[in-house]
């Protein structure tokens, strides 16, 4: 809708205005009033404004949700065995199992967010430059995932920098992303709000991965000479795709330019913001156990929706194509199920909706161990794919809320929010690699994941955020 006003509204002004073609400096007014209403409409609740914040999720989620999740772990692990003649790749000259260096790589890019973000997420709220550094991680991420096409199994080294690169562009967006959620909406809108941003995502996400899909099964329709060329195809359609809806977001959403200079001093100005944010976390109790609780179970939630196709592939035995449709049972479930938690937050509080998400994350951990046929992966797939829109949705609604209500720069607040994230996701996908290294099975791996989500509640609990939120 956003794209259609601004292509339109562009396109009458011209026809109008460039009849003898004169009068170029109207054309240059149009387009600087243009522009100061696109900033205007940056009031809460605008209906404009959360379309196009929701659209950045619509861009940047097709690479969680189709690189990461479906097409690369079963392009990396099919292409690397087949060239290496097992699981056992050459990186750098170490000799490792192929599985665990992907989980390695992941714990890796994550961990190097959770040392950036505090620094950048600092220097964003001093200069007002939030949307500038989203810009650089999107360029980052999208370009990384374009580059992903080179990979073809025995450039090992190359595949796995372009993944980590693009992993960073990823992560690191959404730092700044997430901090535009409390100035696009009020504090009773954030839920929904926030649903709808994943919604969008998991959407685009739906449709992108069908157009892979078609591209896949019917490679050589469209010119390819194998699956393999057209999986490598779909890394330049995702990363296209993201670079290019992100536009709709960049276009409205603005920073709060305060007219401090940009200089080398900006760095420990940076860490200056951060170090007053971390004094007002350390004083709100509720804040503090919220993000605790949040760290233990995000170990356990992004790990196992970013080992997820590793475990279908090596322990149940599900083909590319299998797992493509695993992803849409995932992303369709996960639509409704972002909803349904939105509004059971309404009518019971986030601590119900948080609680009951990880009740049933819990025992998707247990069942997974158990599983052994593809008929019970599909129906343990339909309970993740439920809850994973839901938990991820009302843990950023919620922290939303816990930020003080008079705070306009919130990238600071956020990069807590995101460190909690990226390391819960190192510390997670390391035990998960090191369980597979050491026992030889995915499935102590996946069982060992349910002890974050007890732990999680356990923790949620203390908090009390029925009664703190009231």
């Amino acid at each position: 809708m956003a794209v259609f006003y601004f292509v339109s509204g562009h396109v009458n002004f011209i026809v109008k205005t460039f009849g003898p073609l004169q009068n170029f400096k109207a054309v240059f007014r149009y387009i600087e009033n243009h522009k100061n209403k696109a900033n205007m409409m940056l009031e809460k609740n605008n209906p404009r404004l959360i379309n196009a914040w929701s659209s950045f999720d619509w861009a940047n989620s097709v690479y969680n949700l189709i690189v990461t999740t479906a097409i690369f772990p079963i392009y990396y692990l099919a292409t690397t065995q087949e060239v290496f003649g097992g699981e056992m790749v050459s990186f750098f000259n170490l000799t490792v199992k192929n599985s665990v260096l992907y989980s390695f790589a992941i714990s890796f890019s994550f961990l190097v967010i959770v040392f950036l973000s505090p620094v950048l997420s600092g220097i964003a709220d001093y200069g007002g430059m939030k949307k500038r550094f989203m810009k650089f991680f999107t360029y980052l991420g999208s370009l990384a995932c374009i580059g992903l096409f080179f990979f073809t199994g025995e450039n090992v080294e190359y595949g796995i920098a372009c993944s980590v690169l693009a992993s960073i562009g990823f992560a690191g967006s959404l730092v700044f992303y997430n901090g535009f959620l409390p100035e696009v909406a009020t504090k009773d809108k954030m839920d929904r709000v926030s649903a709808r941003g994943f919604a969008m995502g998991y959407i685009g996400s739906v449709i992108l991965l069908i157009i892979n899909l078609v591209l896949f099964q019917q490679f050589e329709v469209f010119g390819f000479e194998s699956g393999g060329s057209a999986t490598r195809f779909g890394f330049i359609l995702v990363g296209v795709w993201w670079l290019g809806f992100a536009q709709i977001a960049f276009y409205y959403l603005k920073d709060r330019r305060n007219g401090k200079p940009i200089t080398f001093e900006i760095l420990g100005k940076g860490t200056n913001e951060l170090k007053k944010v971390w004094k007002v976390v350390k004083g709100k109790r509720v804040m503090k156990r919220f993000l605790y609780s949040f760290f233990l179970f995000s170990m356990g939630v992004q790990t196992v929706m970013l080992l997820a196709p590793l475990f279908a592939d090596k322990v149940i035995g599900m083909g590319a194509d299998e797992m493509i449709y695993i992803v849409l049972i995932l992303q369709i479930l996960a639509i409704g199920g972002a909803f349904f938690f939105a509004l059971l937050s309404k009518h019971k509080g986030n601590g119900f909706a948080i609680s009951t998400t990880l009740v049933i994350w819990t025992f998707i951990c247990i069942a997974g161990y158990f599983m052994k046929d593809k008929v019970s992966f599909y129906s343990l797939a339909a309970f993740l794919g439920f809850v994973m829109g839901g938990i991820q949705s009302i843990s950023r609604s919620t922290y939303s809320k816990l930020i003080p209500a008079e705070t306009k720069d919130t990238a600071s607040y956020f990069s807590f929010y995101d460190i909690t994230e990226k390391l819960a996701i190192v510390i997670g996908s390391l035990s998960y690699g090191f369980i597979d290294q050491v026992t030889g099975s995915m499935r102590y791996s996946m069982v060992f994941m349910s002890l974050f989500f007890i732990a999680g509640y356990i923790v949620l609990q203390m908090a009390n955020l029925k009664k703190n939120m009231a």
